[in-house]
């Protein structure tokens, strides 16, 4: 079924619609050769998407969490890889325009142009093995020193690392004054002390090329450290920031993906003559109706995100909670659909020269990313009981910070 856009929605995946055709002729090479599209992202910057979520009066194109949801679903649609990717990106890019609008801050500024000049690639690296996917502890160790921190250890998931400049991390401070603290860094991929190195081989999403990043004794600057928090808390800016923006992009790339794969089933459907099957209609009708639910949920949130809404009524693990309930309904309901097109497609499905079984495997990919579904149904149902998961900090106002977010990148 067709979305029905706003004016900006549709001039945005007008614009989005000028490069995915190249992304899907692109996409079986590098998921066969487990290689990262460079020139997508060739692509990407000379449409002007690297600098889609950037506002306009700081040089970028405007668009808001709405808009750019449209646009990676259509990317999606063509190719998850390369989807998935520039979310890590534009999302977070998304979440600082977001803020900037409130505050005006010029240390907001700063970054948001930069991306806006292309200068600033983007990448959130905050996933350890062993680490719970609410992002409560690290294992990467920081210390104490002359003009910021020390930092090392091993990140996994590494998305977009293959062109990201700078990325976001995580790194557990003893702080002698407030205890241990999980504090969030701002980090030049270039610096010395940083290294990536390519252990990704999967069933799906090869083309992320989403690598372990390993931090060797890396001096971070103080103006560097953008935020803290106490170790096994939910944290209110972590929601606002992370949670709120990430969750609905994953979501809006899953169900790309089955999308992309419902769009090539009609197209074997109608080749095959079976356009009048009461069986394929059933299966079709399913399939269309999982996405039209992911894409009104996504959207909801979206509205509750931009209004503030979410984060005004809702508490801080509700809030979490509900980004929980939307990255996994999105991603679930996209498991569901490739499993629904499989009985319309029969061995086709099967065969690794037809695009479905890419993008088969690629969706198997969301059900594992953060937040997980036995994370996030314990968030969902331990809320609607009213019981504390985990400690959460709400205003962080109420005591004294490290540091604040500086302009050194």
């Amino acid at each position: 079924m067709r979305t029905c856009l706003s004016e900006r929605g549709q001039k945005f995946l007008a614009l989005a619609d000028k490069v995915a055709p190249a992304f899907a002729e692109r996409a079986a090479r590098h998921d066969h050769d487990n290689t990262f599209p460079f020139e997508n992202y060739d692509d990407l910057r000379a449409a002007g998407f690297m600098r889609l979520t950037v506002p306009e009066e700081l040089g970028g194109l405007g668009a808001d969490l709405a808009d750019l949801l449209v646009v990676l679903e259509r990317f999606a649609a063509a190719d998850g890889s390369t989807s998935l990717a520039y979310a890590m990106h534009s999302s977070p890019v998304c979440s600082w325009a977001y803020a900037w609008r409130r505050s005006q801050d010029p240390q907001l500024a700063f970054p948001l142009q930069m991306a806006a000049q292309g200068k600033l690639v983007f990448a959130v690296i905050p996933s350890e093995i062993g680490t719970s996917n609410l992002y409560l502890d690290a294992k990467t160790k920081a210390e104490r020193v002359d003009g910021g921190f020390r930092i090392s250890g091993r990140k996994n998931f590494g998305t977009n690392t293959s062109v990201a400049t700078h990325c976001a991390t995580t790194a557990r401070y003893e702080d002698p004054e407030y205890g241990p603290h999980l504090i969030g860094l701002l980090v030049d991929l270039s610096s010395p002390g940083v290294s990536i190195e390519p252990t990704w081989d999967t069933l799906g999403m090869r083309a992320t090329q989403s690598n372990d990043v390993v931090f060797d004794n890396l001096f971070v600057p103080e103006q560097n450290l953008y935020h803290s928090v106490p170790v096994g808390h939910l944290d209110a800016k972590f929601l606002e920031q992370v949670f709120a923006h990430a969750a609905p992009c994953f979501g809006a790339v899953y169900t790309g993906i089955a999308g992309g794969a419902l769009s090539w089933a009609v197209e074997q459907i109608h080749r095959r003559g079976l356009t009048r099957d009461a069986r394929v209609q059933d299966a079709i009708a399913e399939a269309e109706t999982l996405r039209e639910i992911n894409r009104s949920v996504l959207y909801r949130h979206a509205d509750e995100v931009t209004s503030r809404r979410l984060f005004e009524q809702l508490g801080v693990q509700e809030g979490v909670a509900r980004c929980a309930f939307v990255k996994n309904v999105c991603t679930n309901n996209a498991a569901t659909i490739m499993r629904r097109l499989v009985d319309v497609l029969g061995g086709s499905a099967f065969v690794r020269s037809q695009p479905f079984e890419k993008m088969w495997r690629d969706v198997q990919a969301g059900l594992i990313m953060p937040i997980s579904n036995r994370t996030g149904n314990e968030l969902i149902g331990a809320s609607a009981l009213d019981v504390e998961v985990v400690p959460a900090v709400g205003d962080q106002r109420d005591r004294p910070a490290l540091s604040t977010l500086g302009s050194t990148w």
